[in-house]
């Protein structure tokens, strides 16, 4: 089999770059290794009516009004904006951490505990805030999360919160922020419709079946593409446990409350997927759903999630980076594991737009 361009993997990043390259009457063959499409952006329905994100809540949102259109065009969002709680002290708090929180805990002359430049993310998060807000809120769930001592992972991973000013509950702020009415999985056939794809097809142990022309384009891991000859990049996954409640309308009040609590449980999350549904489709559905997500650090490559965000993995990463970069345009490794990298969803949709439109002028006579 030979074709111009082979996209390895149908998630967000090789399905935004496919679509780009189809429009443009390139010849696309996708392959994937799951037995669905759409990587990590899908969901499914449980028996109730209740659609569950099957990796995870996806919470979209951009200040883009480009994106925005690009991502409705496909199939209509309605607007969701999510709002989280954390528990603390046996109380649902504001995540962020409100500020009335913050004067409530220290009164209002606080300032942060560390001031400097910080070398970790112990000491970036304590440059942002009281260190019994830390402590509360914050070292348990990412120790959780990550499952190493927060003072030896980067200081870069502080910059995925902040303290808040004001007591504004929604998790973010941007102008435009949803979740498609049909679904994710719905939503990434509509991204896919008309390329080929292959699921159930691991290209790794395949690489020699398909001939590529012009451009490989691989969003899996980087490491794992090369055999991991270099050694392994560390990630994290999540153990997702489902719970039905038949006779309950609602458990939480909001659709996420995270645990940083480790005598609360090995969970980092729970939630609840009514709270994300239309209100006109979630008041017709009998009982609810809970999940708890529990990390951990899987050895199978489909179970990948999170790339570490530490300094050790990141100058490793950077020995498969260059090496990749030596293949003289005919192999784009890309994505979230593909560029060792945590992307939004609008993130990785705008870069993969820019990779897309780098491929066009680069085969450009």
């Amino acid at each position: 089999m030979t074709v111009d361009y082979l996209v390895v993997g149908s998630g967000l990043t090789g399905g935004t770059i496919a679509r780009k390259l189809a429009d443009a009457g390139r010849e696309v063959l996708m392959v994937d290794r799951r037995p669905h499409a759409g990587g990590n952006v899908n969901d499914f329905a449980h028996e109730s009516g209740v659609r569950i994100h099957t990796y995870g809540p996806h919470y979209f949102r951009t200040n883009s009004e480009e994106l925005w259109r690009f991502v409705n065009q496909l199939s209509p969002f309605y607007r969701f904006e999510a709002v989280l709680k954390t528990e603390v002290d046996g109380k649902l708090e504001n995540w962020p951490v409100a500020a009335s929180y913050v004067r409530k805990t220290v009164g209002d002359a606080w300032e942060p505990q560390f001031k400097g430049t910080a070398s970790n993310f112990e000491e970036a998060s304590l440059s942002l805030m009281p260190r019994i807000i830390y402590e509360k809120f914050v070292r348990g769930y990412t120790e959780k999360q990550w499952g190493v001592a927060a003072a030896s992972l980067s200081a870069g991973l502080a910059n995925r919160f902040d303290v808040r000013e004001d007591d504004e509950p929604r998790l973010m702020r941007h102008l435009y922020q949803g979740i498609p009415v049909q679904g994710y999985a719905h939503w990434m056939s509509c991204l896919l419709k008309g390329i080929p794809l292959i699921l159930n097809w691991d290209f790794l142990a395949r690489r020699e079946e398909i001939k590529v022309r012009k451009c490989l384009v691989f969003t899996g891991p980087i490491d794992e593409f090369f055999g991991f000859d270099l050694g392994r990049l560390r990630y994290r996954g999540q153990r997702r446990e489902h719970s039905y409640f038949p006779d309950q309308g609602f458990i939480q009040p909001v659709v996420q409350v995270n645990n940083p609590d480790p005598g609360n449980g090995p969970h980092i999350r729970t939630i609840e997927w009514k709270h994300a549904m239309p209100p006109e489709y979630a008041s017709r559905i009998q009982g609810t759903v809970l999940t708890k997500e529990i990390p951990f650090t899987p050895d199978d490559p489909q179970h990948f999630e999170y790339p570490f965000p530490d300094q050790a993995n990141v100058a490793q990463y950077g020995l498969y980076r260059r090496r990749a970069e030596e293949s003289g345009g005919r192999l784009l490794i890309c994505g979230r594991l593909g560029e060792y990298r945590y992307y939004d969803m609008d993130q990785a949709i705008a870069r993969a737009l820019m990779l897309a439109v780098k491929l066009l002028n680069d085969a450009a006579p």
